[in-house]
């Protein structure tokens, strides 16, 4: 493999890492932060309550998105190998 290749390989190994774990990041993302709005404005400032619901909806949007991120990560695994066979 040259160079370029090896790049585009990475380029495409970060592309792929992006594209899974971004369902998950942004629902952990947007309960986290309803969470603290609503501790903003209940004014209750016990930090153990965000991580129940920042688990249970992190476990459910796994479930959820789970066949995506595998199709995409074995996508990505099919392109790695074809460059492995073509040299």
């Amino acid at each position: 493999m040259t160079g370029s290749e090896t790049l585009d390989v990475a380029r495409d190994a970060i592309t792929t890492l992006i594209v899974v774990s971004s369902p998950v990041m942004l629902v952990g993302l947007a309960v986290g932060l309803a969470i603290s709005l609503l501790q903003a404005l209940t004014q209750i400032q016990e930090m153990t309550i965000a991580f129940v619901p920042k688990i249970i909806a992190i476990f459910v949007s796994l479930l959820i998105a789970l066949p995506f991120m595998a199709e995409k990560m074995h996508a990505q695994m099919l392109r790695i190998a074809a460059k492995i066979i073509t040299g």
